[in-house]
């Protein structure tokens, strides 16, 4: 398992940016995650095309610590592509008839597997299945990073369940948090905000609670002392100008 994963999720579907399907994918993955401890670093919705796939699936790869959770096109039908550009992106495309896979297709089709279900057990060489509670035509997954399930949230998550319970299971590491709320605009605290590091999380909420401005700020990190050094920097701005704060997030 990898220390500080990214995670990233790919959901392919015309029929989902068509409109004619509403998407159960990203909010059940981003729940799973933060039980756990972790977080989504980005999340792409993208129709049936194989050369964006290709592009988005290679982004995602070259980060080293990335692990990515694929829904949708790996069925059967002429415009599943999914597995086709996994192989090519991850495993220079080296396919095969995976056999576990192929006879638990068999098992549940019968004869009826031919000549078309068959073909969802062709995969990218050395992938490891996940199992699906439906129809028992399997998930996959290559090198304990990328995960590749169906479009149907009745099969995908409970695969999404058994890849984090069995790879992912919690966070070993936890992030440090520190909030507080600033009588002040956006706009006053811009330079300061330019100070922040990209490895420190920063987060501003514009509030404007009955006729006064205010600002709630947010940084976190896996470095307390980090966290702390930056934070302060709000803290002196404020001081220095006289700005009114709390430790709080106050919303009202």
């Amino acid at each position: 398992m990898l220390e500080k994963p990214n995670f990233y999720s790919v959901i392919i579907g015309t029929e989902l940016l068509n409109g004619r399907r509403k998407d159960a994918h990203f909010a059940f993955l981003n729940q799973q995650l933060l039980s756990r401890g972790w977080e989504q670093k980005a999340s792409f919705v993208i129709n049936d095309n194989t050369n964006l796939m290709e592009n988005i699936f290679n982004l995602i790869k070259s980060d080293p610590n990335s692990v990515m959770f694929c829904f949708g096109g790996i069925g059967a039908t002429p415009d599943d592509y999914t597995r086709e550009v996994a192989g090519k992106v991850f495993t220079n495309g080296k396919m095969e008839f995976h056999e576990e896979a192929k006879n638990r297709i068999l098992n549940q089709f019968g004869t009826e597997a031919y000549p078309h279900r068959i073909n969802m057990a062709y995969l990218p060489i050395n992938a490891k299945l996940l199992k699906n509670v439906v129809n028992n035509v399997a998930g996959f997954y290559l090198e304990d990073r990328f995960f590749f399930t169906p479009g149907f949230p009745s099969m995908s998550q409970a695969m999404v369940i058994e890849a984090l319970d069995k790879i992912y299971p919690k966070s070993n590491i936890e992030k440090y948090r520190k909030v507080m709320t600033i009588n002040a605009s956006e706009n006053d605290l811009i330079d300061t905000m330019k100070k922040i590091p990209e490895n420190i999380d920063l987060s501003s909420l514009p509030k404007i609670i009955g006729d006064k401005r205010k600002v709630v700020i947010s940084l976190a990190g896996y470095d307390k002392d980090e966290v702390e050094k930056y934070f302060g920097l709000f803290v002196d701005y404020c001081l220095e100008v006289g700005k009114e704060f709390v430790f709080e997030d106050v919303s009202s």
